[in-house]
């Protein structure tokens, strides 16, 4: 039996005993579901690429994957809500090309996409495509600029939305052309392109995705791709660079993201599974039939590629003269 001063003594010892946190360890993580935010709506290519690559992640850690999409503030809101998260390695969210626009585009942003996250590995990068009407006069790259020098501000450029990859790519082309073309956003990629269609807007840089469909159908002409290499999907479209823009390259990308402060442990496991999905050969062959492609990378080389996304990005943002509040 414990006498009362052997009780007070151990209640005593117990009390002095600080009161730490649970905290996740890479030898048991995880231990239950795991969320990934995805800051925009079902359906979209960033949403597919989450779902693929995390319905093959989920056996390989034990636990189910549980995509949550938070859409809204061109992607912010759903990026702010994973900032606020927990740090435990059961929260993570897909960044984004405009995310790293975001740094620059917003003044008042309530999360820094590198300050307060981990980056864990790159998924995908997709190129863009710069599509105009068959009705179009522009046959080349070149003749799109020739006529942008022309008529300085008579060429409009449909975009799907204010600082989304479609739009600073657009930018990016006239800053290195040294033209000059009046911007017109929409609210999404599917009624600008119909608009681009039917002839009331002259031209849009699209994914591949969302572009090379119609170009198909014969209803849009690609004059180019936006990335350093032509793409197997249209191997007879030339790259932007090789058209008649030497050095143009633009990219929209999707990359896993952790809450600072996970644990390195799990960064890195998580990483690791995510190339593991990444190198089977169905999914780069699904991936490739959407004209993307799937770098590897560690979370070193991510986190290097997004600081360079950042300054990339944030340079042509300030030529452009966009700005969100």
């Amino acid at each position: 039996m414990i006498n009362r001063r052997t009780f007070l003594l151990a209640a005593g010892a117990a009390g002095a005993l600080p009161v730490l946190p649970e905290i996740a360890r890479a030898d048991t993580w995880p231990s239950r579901p795991v969320k990934v935010i995805v800051p925009y709506p079902p359906g979209g290519s960033t949403d597919i690429t989450a779902r693929l690559v995390m319905e093959k992640v989920a056996p390989l850690i034990g636990q189910p994957v549980v995509i949550d999409n938070r859409a809204g503030a061109g992607g912010n809101l759903g990026m702010d809500a994973a900032a606020r998260s927990a740090p435990d390695g059961y929260t993570f969210a897909v960044a984004t090309t405009a995310h790293a626009i975001n740094m620059t585009l917003f003044t008042n942003l309530t999360y820094h996409i590198l300050d307060n996250f981990t980056p864990v590995a790159l998924l995908t990068e997709n190129p863009l495509m710069l599509v105009v009407p068959t009705s179009s006069p522009f046959k080349t790259v070149k003749d799109l600029i020739a006529a942008a020098k022309a008529e300085p501000g008579k060429i409009n450029f449909a975009t799907s939305g204010v600082g989304q990859s479609t739009h600073l790519a657009a930018e990016l082309f006239a800053t290195m052309a040294g033209i000059k073309m009046t911007h017109v956003p929409y609210k999404g990629s599917a009624p600008a392109i119909a608009d681009v269609i039917a002839g009331h807007v002259q031209l849009i840089f699209d994914t591949t995705q969302s572009a090379l469909p119609y170009v198909k159908e014969g209803r849009l002409r690609a004059l180019g791709v936006t990335s350093t290499e032509r793409i197997p999907l249209a191997p007879d479209v030339p790259t932007i660079a090789e058209a008649g823009l030497p050095g143009y390259e633009a990219t929209a990308w999707n990359g896993l993201v952790a809450p600072k402060g996970t644990p390195a442990e799990i960064v890195t496991r998580m990483n690791a599974e995510v190339e593991k999905v990444l190198a089977l050969p169905e999914v780069k062959t699904r991936f490739a039939d959407l004209g993307a492609v799937c770098p590897p990378s560690t979370p070193e080389s991510f986190r290097a590629y997004v600081a360079a996304q950042i300054t990339k990005w944030g340079a042509v943002v300030k030529a452009s003269g966009a700005k969100v509040d």
